[in-house]
């Protein structure tokens, strides 16, 4: 409880008057006696007023307030929180609201100011955008009431406990629903080549079209019916990938707001959704983790909420990625083929053990590397040099990149696929090199 501003200026006011009449009395001015008891009389009422209501203050039942949040939120997008407040007295009550937002959330518009009428409800909301990932329990709301005669100000703390979920934006993903998929994947900048009718699963027999070509034609259909009769292929189903996430200390660069581990959850999850729908199955396995996982390659819509579920807490560790160790379990745990996706910050200093460990993967599965490269690299050298720390940067840059383009090349000349992109555009290269491999087959 603390006083009010009306409060503190009656004070302010009658302490000047005292300080007045008792100057000029130490000045042997004459001031009459009955100015002096006023003063007091109106000081020991004002006393004996805020008194009272601080006891009416202390004594007034609080407003009942109820909070209205999504049970999962997602990252980076703002979302609102409702709160809805009322309160049993007979006249209307101005209230201030601050609602307690656990770290990790960022907040707009609190604290809010409203004022409650006899016998109804009100509500009132703030925007809410999560900055990390995981589960977040809000405890505290805080109220600040109004005194009866406005002299003080009451502080109130009310448990009341809500819980949510901050995903990974998964909102873009559920958004494509409502466009045709190939509509959506082309807004997302993916590149869809021609199907080549090879590698595909054979979906039905018609008549040869414009275009078509020589080696879809079934000779015996042709010979039955007498007219050219093509075969009609789509892309093939019931394939597998398991992506191998590194949640080790590389993957804690930043670029903007998120961490290259956010931009590679979201990546995964994008292309496990475009997966899902092409029919494939979908699985996960972390490594460098503190709490390491893995989800086995399920197919169906299903699947991305099992996804979703198991990464939305998790996190990027201080441990170095041990990608041999790494290998190993994959291969103990997904004896089927698979199209391994391991997502990772490619380093030189990790060459022969990375190399390793992809080469023993090679021989059951097919592997494509997805390396996150640093944004500000790529700015750092189009930027102008015009200073001595200027070249002194500009010539780190370049032979750090220089080091990740002959592992690279080391890599791919060993037969290992490298798809080497900015955190931003991961989701996109990743399901355009995925459809290419579907087109032709090469799951």
């Amino acid at each position: 409880m603390k006083p009010s501003r009306l409060l503190l200026i009656w004070l302010a006011i009658l302490l000047a008057i005292g300080i007045v009449l008792g100057t000029l009395q130490a000045l042997d001015v004459e001031v009459p006696s009955s100015l002096l008891s006023i003063n007091w009389g109106l000081l020991l009422a004002l006393f004996a007023l805020s008194l009272l209501d601080a006891l009416r203050l202390r004594h007034q039942p609080s407003p009942r307030v109820h909070r209205q949040m999504p049970g999962s939120l997602a990252l980076g997008r703002w979302s609102e929180v409702r709160l809805e407040v009322e309160h049993y007295f007979d006249q209307p009550l101005a209230i201030q609201i601050f609602d307690h937002v656990p770290d990790g959330l960022s907040y707009e518009n609190l604290p809010l100011d409203i004022e409650l009428q006899p016998g109804q409800r009100s509500q009132i909301g703030y925007r809410l955008r999560p900055l990390k990932r995981g589960h977040f329990t809000f405890e505290t709301c805080e109220l600040n009431l109004p005194s009866h005669f406005g002299l003080w100000s009451g502080k109130r703390l009310l448990n009341i406990t809500d819980h949510t979920r901050v995903y990974p934006d998964f909102a873009r993903l559920y958004g494509g629903q409502l466009l045709a998929v190939d509509n959506w994947l082309s807004q997302l900048g993916v590149r869809q080549r021609q199907r080549r009718g090879q590698g595909m699963e054979f979906h039905q027999l018609r008549e040869f079209r414009e275009g078509d070509s020589l080696r879809q034609i079934d000779w015996k259909a042709t010979a039955r019916h007498r007219t050219p009769i093509a075969r009609e292929y789509e892309d093939e189903r019931d394939q597998q990938i398991v992506f191998m996430l590194d949640c080790g200390r590389q993957m804690r660069s930043q670029d903007g707001e998120l961490s290259h581990f956010d931009h590679a959850l979201n990546a995964c999850l994008l292309l496990s959704y475009v997966a899902l729908r092409q029919g494939d199955a979908v699985g996960l396995s972390t490594f460098a983790s503190d709490q390491p996982r893995f989800i086995a390659p399920v197919k169906g819509a299903g699947q991305l909420k099992v996804l979703l579920n198991a990464v939305y807490d998790l996190e990027s560790s201080k441990k170095p990625a041990d990608y041999l160790a790494a290998a190993n379990q994959l291969l103990t745990r997904q004896k089927r083929r698979a199209l391994v996706v391991l997502v990772t910050n490619l380093r030189d200093e990790e060459n022969e053990e990375l190399l390793g460990a992809v080469k023993r993967l090679n021989v059951r599965h097919r592997i494509l590397i997805a390396s996150l490269r640093e944004g500000s690299l790529d700015n750092l050298r189009h930027s102008p040099v015009q200073s001595v720390p200027d070249a002194l940067a500009y010539c780190g840059a370049v032979d750090y990149l220089n080091a990740r383009f002959a592992l690279r090349e080391r890599l791919t000349s060993h037969g290992i696929l490298v798809l080497d992109s900015i955190p931003d555009a991961l989701g996109a290269e990743l399901v355009s090199r995925y459809l290419d491999f579907k087109k032709a087959g090469n799951l």
